[in-house]
């Protein structure tokens, strides 16, 4: 299998604040992997890196072959790129806003208008695609943000929480619009704190805390070793473990 993204010895902090700590980490293509820990374990951190955003203290990461420093552009030519604190134009339309993005692109006319009517379709935002975005909802302003990362159609998706916030409604669609990047053979990571979403949608499950990652594997082998009833017990349960584990080292 293809490898689409590598994680190598991966560490990050700001000033001297360590936030991330010798990561290993890969996705291959067509796959669906998600990462999960408690709020500062250092999740969003590697998104922004991988998206880059943001630049690893040490170590390296590449995105379908090209290094995120050094080959940034290409980078960002290969995947979308999501998180719920990039600001969306007042101003603009949700249909203005993904035209913007399309035209940085350079999106053809008729390409353009293929990709957003199937986005809007399967988002269901055809009712407010000519509404303000300042007069929309929070789910609403996320559908927006959606479809503006996926509007020229990336190889790589990157999703930080897609549906905080969000009733389940929304949440479903955006499920929905994920589980259909696999099937058409597009690679996601993306971090989330709903346990029923890593259940429904994931491969593979990293699981990071205090920036060290601790478990990197299937979704059934974390199930195999469950030995708390729910998903969210076991998580749980798995944190406290590898902090008692680092403790005693």
């Amino acid at each position: 299998m293809k490898k689409v993204i590598e994680l190598e010895s991966l560490t990050a902090g700001y000033g001297d604040t360590d936030i991330l700590h010798d990561i290993n980490l890969h996705v291959d293509e067509s796959e669906i992997v998600v990462i999960i820990g408690p709020n500062g374990a250092g999740k969003t951190t590697t998104l922004r890196m991988i998206a880059t955003m943001l630049k690893p203290s040490s170590g390296s990461i590449n995105v379908s072959g090209y290094d995120t420093v050094d080959q940034g552009q290409n980078v960002r030519e290969q995947i979308g790129f999501m998180t719920g604190q990039t600001a969306l134009y007042d101003r603009l339309t949700p249909t203005e806003m993904v035209k913007y993005i399309a035209d940085l692109y350079g999106m053809k006319k008729e390409d353009f208008s293929k990709r957003k009517d199937y986005l809007f379709d399967v988002l269901d935002m055809n009712s407010f695609s000519d509404r303000r975005i300042s007069r929309l909802s929070t789910g609403m302003k996320q559908k927006t943000s959606i479809a503006r990362t996926m509007i020229h159609d990336p190889s790589v998706m990157v999703f930080d929480e897609p549906t905080s916030g969000l009733d389940v409604m929304t949440s479903r669609a955006i499920i929905d619009l994920i589980r259909d990047c696999r099937k058409e053979g597009k690679t996601v990571i993306f971090s989330s704190h709903r346990m029923g979403e890593v259940n429904q949608l994931c491969d593979d499950i990293s699981i990071i805390y205090n920036g060290k990652l601790f478990f990197n594997d299937t979704l059934d082998k974390f199930k195999s070793e469950m030995t708390k009833p729910t998903f969210e017990e076991e998580f749980i349960y798995s944190c406290l473990l590898y902090t008692s584990d680092a403790a005693d080292e």
